[in-house]
């Protein structure tokens, strides 16, 4: 039976090149290595899944490629290269300080620096999950990262850069990642799709690089998921049903009710969703999200916040010209504060069906109070 390989790990970035989303920590690395400028101590930080292990993995092989490519990649052919590849090289050592916290993990660290590197020019010890070390760990650390052997580097690695001491951060050449955009999640995605030969909507792709919320990996932990689920063709309707996710066309619907103050359309397609399985508060942080990116529809320079596909990117430019501003404002704040007293109801049920009823009647209100508004300023000129 053959072994299955998480896209993940399958995908993993072989080469800065291959790195997504973070070309500005791409770039001053390479400039680092290509100038001979690299820092005793690195300090990646940002969410998970970001790729900040992968960059410190393919740091440390760069700096120990003996043939440099033009554009500052390493070779793959030297034996360096060749060994880091193999997973056999005796001068990159990676610790998870998530299970190796203690003093006496980063004293045995402390003893192997003193020792030069073998056939290469340096040693690099790569700690991920740093915070997770103690603070006498810490303590401990301090003197050999702030002093080290010149042939020896550290690349440190958290998602919790709050919780380092200052002494660390201040050794350190700090490097902040980013969140993964959703289109950058989707170019990766279809890239993979066509190598791995499944085909898939574009609007299946762009809920998955939603939910997987910044991460890359998530998203190819649910590309995976999907395809278990779906086969080789990835359809809108298979993700929305395998991640539990509201389809586009119910806040569409509900959100053309309410501006046609239809009260009763709006209470069954509720009645609806519950039906399906949805619960009340998913249901109002999804019309929460709907009348936010009807909003950033209303202005020409917020258009690009609005992370859907393109055909669902019409659909909101063309709903947004029925509702104004003063509308989506206030139907958000109720819809907030809706959120907010969700959990202390006695009757969820009732409280999500009356900030229904509420907003259907919250249009006219709007219009008679802009009418108002218009009244009171033409009587102050006369």
């Amino acid at each position: 039976m053959e072994n299955f390989v998480v896209s993940a790990r399958k995908y993993r970035p072989s080469s800065f090149d291959t790195v997504i989303g973070q070309q500005h920590i791409v770039q001053t690395l390479k400039n680092a290595i290509k100038n001979k400028h690299l820092a005793h101590a690195f300090l990646f930080c940002g969410p998970r899944g970001v790729g900040k292990t992968t960059s410190a993995r393919l740091l440390a092989k760069t700096i120990n490629c003996s043939n440099l490519s033009a554009n500052t990649e390493a070779c793959n052919e030297c034996d360096s290269c060749k060994a880091f590849n193999n997973n056999v090289n005796f001068n990159i050592y990676e610790l998870d300080a998530a299970s190796n916290n203690s003093v006496d993990d980063i004293r045995a660290l402390v003893d192997q620096v003193r020792y030069a590197p073998q056939g290469a020019q340096y040693k690099i010890y790569i700690i991920d999950e740093v915070h997770m070390l103690s603070t006498a760990a810490f303590n401990a650390f301090l003197k050999t990262l702030e002093e080290p052997p010149p042939y020896a580097k550290f690349i440190l690695a958290t998602t919790e850069k709050h919780k380092i001491l200052p002494t660390i951060l201040s050794r350190c050449q700090v490097f902040d990642f980013y969140r993964i955009k959703v289109e950058d999640a989707v170019k990766q995605l279809k890239l993979i799709c066509e190598r791995e030969g499944v085909t898939a909507e574009e609007e299946a792709l762009h809920i998955i690089g939603q939910k997987a919320e910044g991460a890359m990996r998530d998203a190819l932990s649910i590309f995976d998921r999907i395809v278990s689920f779906s086969g080789n063709n990835i359809t809108y309707k298979d993700v929305i049903q395998n991640l539990n996710i509201l389809d586009y066309d119910y806040y569409f619907k509900i959100t053309q009710y309410i501006l046609s103050e239809d009260i009763p359309a709006t209470l069954l397609l509720f009645n609806d969703i519950l039906s399906n399985g949805f619960d009340g508060l998913h249901f109002l942080t999804g019309l929460s999200d709907h009348l936010r990116n009807l909003s950033v529809c209303k202005f020409p320079d917020t258009v690009k916040l609005l992370e859907v596909a393109s055909s669902v990117a019409t659909k909101y430019a063309q709903q947004s010209q029925t509702a104004n501003i003063s509308f989506l404002l206030n139907a958000l704040n109720m819809l907030n504060k809706c959120e907010l007293d969700y959990k202390s109801s006695k009757n969820q049920r009732l409280h999500v069906e009356l900030c229904l009823m509420k907003l259907c009647h919250l249009k006219g209100y709007t219009q008679l109070e802009s009418t108002n508004l218009e009244l009171g300023l033409k009587k102050k000129i006369v």
